[in-house]
């Protein structure tokens, strides 16, 4: 089945007795209707929280609720970006946007607190209340294993960071909701990855959710210690918090042996979008998210299908952080799915076209992260990879790469072909430096995630 050209391979699937362990506290919409009636209601809601907020008032305070189901209208309100909540102090994000609603005895209702996403700059801790939560574990994230077609009797091996990430706490939450075991590792930091491999082939779990990164980390690690992972057991791989190119999927999936399920979300919102079994293609909560895309020069909504930047607005979980039209940063495309027997065809699909990646600009020549580690991973000899930029003796800036082989490759025929592989695609002379297998699994063993490209100059 293909799905206005957005998904890839689907299968014979059958829809039976997904949801007998599901009680959420909302169930999955039956109509579009239904999404829009949801969405006519919530929308005043979210307005009215939001007019609520010191710092978002003043955003919506000529916006009239009786006219906010007219696109013109509801365009009216700014969008809400990164720069402007990291220009906050912690004492002014909680004093002046939270909304800080109050319980018996006047206390705050926040029951657990929500590190923000982003990595430039401190932090913010987003309050979540109790109601909050009701939606955000007890829906976005429960949907997660139905819509990947776990089943009870699976195990769930979760190798996201543990801590203050609320990914790594809420999959196994949620995993345990829906009546599935779990495995609480976290990433290489919490347990170290030799320890996790043991614990797999030990364990047996059905589905690993963990980073690509990480994914990726943990089969380089069994390659070196000579561990067949994809005769492991594991059928399933989750992964979210970071892009995931075909390049990378495949690899995934050869490495582990498993099919590939990606998943998006949001520490300001919650799950997102997760990748259906049998469609190949992630679906998005839209009865639980306002999601918007738009022309990032204009404002303007975008055709449906056609890529644009991300506007979430959260609908059933903004009782303390009332986001408000928040442009994610993401560039997305957007949507409707062919209505069919399966109860998530309802929803849209969600096609995560890319985020504002990282780049070295080496010789006035702009070489993007992303581009480069789908250019690696495409090299069937390169098991694993490093990129540096580096000042070399002559004081001109070259590309490194620090590679490790998969056993039986000649070391130097690899050295010669992947640097004029690399001047053809990238029109840049390159350094490789071969190193022992397992070297760059010890390095990135520190990090949570893996430090793959690094800027020495």
């Amino acid at each position: 089945m293909k799905v206005d050209g957005m998904a890839r391979v689907a299968q014979s699937i059958a829809y039976r007795g997904e949801f007998k362990a599901a009680r959420w506290a909302l169930g999955l919409p039956k109509s579009q209707d239904e999404i829009d009636a949801i969405h006519r209601q919530k929308k005043r809601v979210a307005l009215a929280r939001a007019s609520q907020s010191k710092f978002l008032a003043k955003r919506v305070a000529r916006i009239d609720p009786r006219r906010i189901d007219d696109p013109h209208e509801w365009g009216k309100i700014p969008v809400l970006t990164k720069d402007e909540l990291r220009k906050l102090s912690t004492e002014e994000f909680y004093r002046d946007f939270c909304i800080a609603p109050r319980g018996r005895g006047g206390q705050r209702r926040a029951v657990e607190f929500w590190r923000s996403g982003g990595a430039t700059g401190k932090p913010l801790f987003y309050p979540r209340s109790a109601e909050d939560m009701r939606y955000m574990l007890g829906v976005a994230f429960r949907r997660i294993w139905p819509c990947i077609g776990a089943r009870a009797g699976d195990t769930v091996h979760v190798s996201f960071p543990m801590g203050i990430h609320p990914v790594g706490q809420l999959a196994p939450r949620s995993a345990e909701m829906e009546g599935l075991a779990t495995i609480w590792a976290g990433a290489g930091t919490t347990t170290p990855s030799e320890v996790q491999l043991d614990l797999i082939l030990s364990l047996r779990p059905t589905i690993v959710a963990a980073m690509p990164s990480y994914a990726l980390h943990l089969a380089n690690v069994a390659e070196a210690r000579g561990i067949d992972l994809a005769a492991a057991g594991v059928g399933k791989l989750l992964v979210s918090a970071e892009p995931l190119t075909e390049a990378k999927r495949a690899k995934l999936a050869r490495s582990w042996g498993a099919a590939v399920y990606n998943s998006f979300g949001m520490t300001e919102g919650a799950m997102t979008s997760v990748e259906r079994h049998g469609l190949g293609a992630m679906i998005a909560w839209t009865d639980l998210f306002l999601l918007e895309v738009i022309d990032s020069g204009t404002g303007k909504p975008v055709a449906p299908g056609a890529a644009g930047a991300l506007v979430m607005t959260p609908l059933w979980s903004n009782t303390i952080t009332p986001f408000l039209r928040w442009l994610t940063g993401d560039i997305v495309r957007l949507a409707p799915q062919r209505k069919s027997r399966d109860p998530f065809s309802v929803f849209p699909i969600l096609e995560h076209a890319l985020r504002t990646e990282g780049f070295f600009k080496i010789r006035g020549v702009n070489i993007n992260h992303g581009d480069l580690e789908d250019f690696m991973f495409q090299q069937g000899a390169v098991q694993d990879f490093k990129g540096e930029a580096v000042t070399a003796a002559d004081g001109q800036d070259r590309l490194r790469l620090l590679v490790e082989l998969r056993r039986g490759t000649d070391p130097a025929d690899l050295a010669r072909a992947l640097a004029a592989a690399v001047k053809l695609k990238f029109e840049q002379t390159c350094e490789v430096e071969i190193l022992a297998a397992g070297a760059l699994a010890q390095e990135f063993e520190k990090s949570v995630k893996a430090p793959r490209f690094v800027d020495k100059r």
